[in-house]
């Protein structure tokens, strides 16, 4: 066990200091590696199937096979960034995605472009893991407000990209793609650059001695939170995958309406992250932040399935307002997953939490096209309403969550204490 004082300067080293340097610093590598993910995203399954002439069905197996390997190194790459430093961890991590990501324009076949698809994976969800503990120690005293700033860059990041690719998709030509492909392995490139100048190599910190590299597996609380997370990521793909395909094969809607819809959820998103996320930052603040977006999706989820009832100059209109009420639920989602994913872990064993959040995540991501294509779209209107029960029920699981995992970790009493008297001016989420 260790000590009071021990554990104090165990908080302050967690806390990174109030230092903006590393925080800026750690806004723009991310934002330009985001940037470097719109522009590829957006036209990597055109260059995939219309440059190198894989069939789709090819494309999406390989994908498929490289996101279940990247499930294995979670936990491994979060282990390490605890032992040897968050900083060391990511900035490996994006050094490797630069040479995979390079590697994409050298394909010539389904085998290559899977080995290297896995390759890729794996660098990204070990960076992923380290990239959450760094969050963690670059937070400074205020976490919350942090994580959701930088959710702003991130969303920002990535429309931006999203918008120069639609350049390259107008001149569709392979030089024009792979100019893309590379433009994303200069933004590793990059981002580890200023990572490396411009964040501190933080120093891993003791470990008491019941620590164990799986603890994070026998932590039911948690792993029951991570679950519940992973369950709720199906939100992402709900306006990202289902709803533009409803919009295409069950409504008149004009096809506009589509980029209408990316364009809405990514505007309320980087407009409201920063502004609701701080009010987010205890696992009580959490939990009710989880319930408030399942309510949100319970309502928007009805709203898409409307968008097929209606005449075709109202369709765009309702789904842009369906999409306003889900972008909201998702900014109180991604909140309290925040809140509860880096709240409820303990500071010398971050990388190892973010590890299996991670995988969590990922498993949902996997899951959804399956899920929402399958089932949703399969049933229709009771799909939609299904669905949108289904986060109203994970979202109402979120506080008593949140409760059980404070009773099994005495020192979030104390964070609760601390939030409540930080200066005037800073709101939090009221907890129940």
């Amino acid at each position: 066990m260790m000590t009071r004082g021990e554990r104090q300067r165990v908080s302050k080293q967690a806390s990174g200091g109030s230092d903006p340097g590393p925080q800026r610093a750690l806004i723009t590598a991310t934002f330009v590696s985001r940037v470097g993910n719109g522009l590829f995203n957006t036209a990597s399954i055109l260059y995939f199937t219309l440059v190198v002439h894989l069939p789709a069905t090819q494309v999406g197996a390989g994908l498929t096979i490289a996101g279940l390997c990247g499930l294995a190194v979670g936990l491994p790459a979060g282990n390490l960034a605890d032992r040897y430093g968050p900083r060391t961890v990511w900035l490996t991590s994006l050094v490797l995605q630069a040479v995979t990501m390079a590697a994409f324009v050298l394909i010539d076949s389904w085998l290559a472009f899977t080995l290297v698809a896995i390759l890729d994976r794996l660098a990204a969800t070990a960076g992923s893991a380290a990239s959450g503990a760094l969050v963690a120690r670059v937070g400074g005293e205020r976490p919350a407000a942090f994580r959701a700033r930088l959710r702003t860059f991130v969303n920002l990041g990535f429309v931006v990209g999203t918008l120069g690719a639609a350049v390259a998709i107008q001149v569709d030509t392979r030089p024009a793609y792979t100019a893309l492909i590379l433009a994303n392995a200069a933004s590793f490139a990059f981002a580890g650059l200023i990572a490396f100048l411009g964040i501190p190599k933080y120093q891993p910190l003791p470990r008491p001695k019941e620590h164990r590299q799986w603890s994070v597996l026998t932590d039911r609380p948690y792993v029951s939170f991570v679950a519940l997370y992973s369950a709720m990521s199906l939100q992402y793909q709900t306006i990202s995958l289902l709803l533009p395909i409803w919009l295409t094969a069950h409504t008149d809607a004009p096809r506009w309406t589509v980029a209408a819809v990316y364009a809405t959820n990514s505007g309320v998103c980087v407009l409201l992250q920063s502004r609701l996320g701080s009010k987010v930052e205890t696992p009580r603040q959490g939990g009710r932040a989880f319930r408030l977006a399942g309510l949100m999706f319970l309502v928007g989820c009805p709203l898409m399935a409307l968008t097929a009832d209606v005449p075709a100059w109202v369709a765009p209109v309702l789904a842009v307002l369906a999409v306003c009420v889900h972008s909201l639920g998702e900014v109180w989602e991604s909140s309290g997953g925040f809140a509860l994913g880096f709240g409820l872990a303990p500071h010398h064993a971050q990388g190892q939490y973010q590890g299996l959040f991670g995988i969590g995540f990922d498993a949902g991501q996997a899951l959804a096209p399956l899920i929402l294509t399958g089932a949703v779209l399969g049933l229709g209107h009771t799909g939609w309403l299904l669905l949108g029960l289904l986060f109203a029920g994970l979202g109402a699981a979120g506080p008593p969550v949140a409760a059980w995992a404070e009773r099994t970790r005495p020192g979030t009493a104390g964070a609760e204490a601390s939030a409540s008297r930080r200066p005037e001016g800073s709101p939090v989420l009221e907890a129940d």
